[in-house]
């Protein structure tokens, strides 16, 4: 029985302890487990919520270690297959003191990159609440892509609210021009669209939050609130009826690393609204769950319990 299900490929980082190094130089690695749709489901568990992760990893150290992982975190592992002809993905990734850490992907052809549609044939949809869906694992491969739209059809066909982020990777696609067509006609597939200003950019050709939903929420009927976030400065919702309104962002004394922000935010709108609050409600705790994460190292390791988040809400009215 899970509330929340997502589709994704789970990345074994190993990340650099020397500071300002460059990867070229680093010596000095500890190892985690990331991936935007794993992030949400880690945080949404954390906050008290039943998760599924469906997945593929390799038979290989990595992969045992992906499903540990994945097991301590209180995830759903059951739709976690094992692939005994490719290997699990990893990464590598630096450690600054300023700015955005650079990275470096072993992804192509690893396990997940295989997850077939028939796969997604086993998965029980009956009492999942909420889909979340990510331009992230469609990008990893072809295969992925048709794994992608057979389960995000499954998913509607049932009529389970979905979510859709797109998680720009450009350097996952063939070309950007590929990646803007792709992401685009994904987006068809989610309800509530949660689209970067940056993103929007690249994916709409404008910054301005209205142009970017007005897109999306003419780009499928099915879409019906696109969220566009703004960074520090929160996040501008526009819904299908033509209602819109800002909620400001949370004030932070330092930005450590805005790795696994977004995924907050989404984790944030997502069990917002399956604890029954609004959308306004929703938007303000995905505000506050991407405050708190890039405020920590790591790609999930500043996602709220139910105690902090409350606090941090409370302290920050």
């Amino acid at each position: 029985m899970s509330e929340l299900i997502t589709l994704g490929e789970p990345i074994v980082t190993f990340m650099s302890k020397d500071l300002d190094q460059g990867l070229v130089d680093s010596i000095n690695y500890y190892k985690f487990l990331g991936g935007a749709e794993l992030n949400v489901l880690i945080g949404a568990s954390r906050l008290g919520h039943t998760t599924d992760y469906i997945s593929q990893v390799g038979q290989d150290p990595l992969g045992d270690f992906a499903v540990k992982e994945i097991q301590k975190y209180g995830v759903g592992n059951k739709y976690i297959s094992e692939d005994p002809t490719n290997w699990t993905a990893f990464q590598l990734k630096e450690l600054i003191s300023q700015g955005d850490p650079k990275t470096s992907n072993f992804r192509r052809n690893s396990a997940a990159a295989h997850l077939t549609p028939e796969k997604m044939d086993q998965i029980h949809l009956t009492d999942v609440k909420m889909v979340h869906l990510s331009g992230i694992f469609p990008a990893i491969s072809e295969q992925a892509e048709e794994t992608f739209r057979h389960f995000a059809n499954m998913v509607v066909e049932n009529g389970i609210m979905t979510t859709f982020d797109p998680n720009l990777r450009p350097a996952l696609w063939t070309s950007e021009s590929k990646m803007i067509q792709t992401i685009n006609d994904l987006a068809k597939y989610g309800e509530i669209i949660l689209p970067g200003i940056n993103e929007g950019e690249i994916l709409v050709g404008s910054r301005d939050p209205e142009v970017i939903a007005d897109f999306y929420l003419n780009n499928s009927d099915l879409t019906h609130t696109v969220v566009v976030k703004l960074g520090s400065a929160g996040a501008y919702v526009k819904k299908s009826d033509g209602s819109s309104y800002t909620v400001d962002g949370f004030k932070v004394g330092k930005v450590v690393d805005t790795v696994g922000a977004g995924d907050g935010f989404a984790l944030g709108l997502i069990t917002g609204l399956l604890e029954g609050l609004s959308m306004k409600e929703a938007v303000i705790r995905a505000n506050a769950v991407g405050a708190l994460q890039v405020q920590t190292m790591g790609d999930n390791d500043g996602y709220p319990n139910k105690q902090q988040l409350t606090e941090f809400l409370n302290n920050n009215k």
